[in-house]
């Protein structure tokens, strides 16, 4: 199982990079990774000023409870590269590259960032990449782009301006985000990586943002990017396996591990077929329970899988 699988991405939390307030309370917020974020939060006349205050925060910020992506401007706008230029000296997890339409220009943040840790003397792919895909031709692309660099770890889809490009209203069903989603989640998967929902803007309506978060998480997403801090607590909240869930796949690890010890792949459990697959599900749901401090337990996946 890749390692990025069960690392966990649940809750990336949007904080406005020229907002000191918010900036501040980062090392509190109780979300897996935060997104700083230099475009569409900060208005052309504070660009300047934004970046001074997300670096020095970066810098102070040593002791990290989470990871911090920056969310610089578009690669082909005038701030995109002084973004990086200010921001990567103080070391941040990696960048949110916006307007990921194609996977070249994926791959050039990625010739920048090797440019900028050769100078720094920083291991060569240090900085990731969490490419926005958030337009009609993104999405067609996202296949390709999800796999043009190993810097790149989750793609992340965003709603708002894809509805935009496609020239349709989004709602709070969703059924017209449906293909673009499924094709996000097709293409991290196909590539060993993760996949970041869109934000949910309402946040008075918690009702529907659960609704929301229960669907992405049946489609495959590992997470979403939020808005608001009251976010956070109802998505670890659902994207949490249940105590059946933890307890029947507790059950299919042992059945294997039975199996093992008489040489076959394949047990019945209650009466139902326990084989690779239901296998691999079940250390998914037991590796994520174990990551968010829900059980202790030791997985042997030599165990599971068999030795060669």
């Amino acid at each position: 199982m890749n390692k990025e699988e069960v690392k966990l991405r649940r809750s990336f939390l949007y904080v406005p990079g020229n907002m000191p307030s918010m900036i501040q309370n980062v090392p509190i917020f109780t979300c897996d990774g935060v997104f700083i974020d230099l475009e569409d939060a900060v208005p052309l006349s504070e660009k300047d000023a934004a970046r001074e205050l997300v670096t020095k925060f970066i810098e102070t910020y040593k002791d990290r409870n989470k990871e911090v992506f920056v969310r610089i401007n578009a690669l082909d706008t005038e701030w995109g590269y002084d973004d990086l230029v200010k921001v990567l000296p103080a070391k941040p997890d990696g960048i949110r590259l916006p307007k990921a339409d194609t996977p070249e220009i994926v791959e050039r943040l990625d010739t920048l960032l090797t440019e900028f840790e050769e100078e720094l003397k920083l291991e060569i792919g240090t900085f990731k990449i969490i490419p926005s895909i958030e337009s009609a031709q993104g999405v067609i692309n996202c296949i390709k782009t999800a796999r043009c660099s190993d810097r790149v770890i989750a793609l992340a889809f965003g709603a708002e301006d894809y509805t935009a490009s496609m020239e349709i209203e989004r709602t709070k069903s969703g059924e017209e985000l449906f293909h673009a989603r499924t094709r996000v989640i097709w293409a991290a998967k196909a590539a060993g990586i993760q996949a970041l929902d869109t934000i949910f803007a309402d946040v008075s309506d918690m009702e529907s943002f659960a609704k929301e978060v229960r669907l992405i998480k049946t489609l495959g997403f590992s997470g979403k990017s939020l808005i608001n801090p009251r976010q956070i607590e109802l998505i670890h909240e659902i994207f949490a396996p249940t105590a059946e869930e933890i307890d029947y796949a507790k059950q299919v690890v042992e059945a294997i591990i039975k199996a093992r010890a008489m040489g076959t792949g394949v047990i019945s459990l209650n009466g139902k077929m326990v084989d690779a697959p239901v296998v691999k599900r079940a250390t998914r749901v037991i590796k994520s329970a174990i990551s968010q401090g829900l059980i202790e337990y030791e997985l042997d996946d030599e165990v599971i899988y068999g030795s060669k």
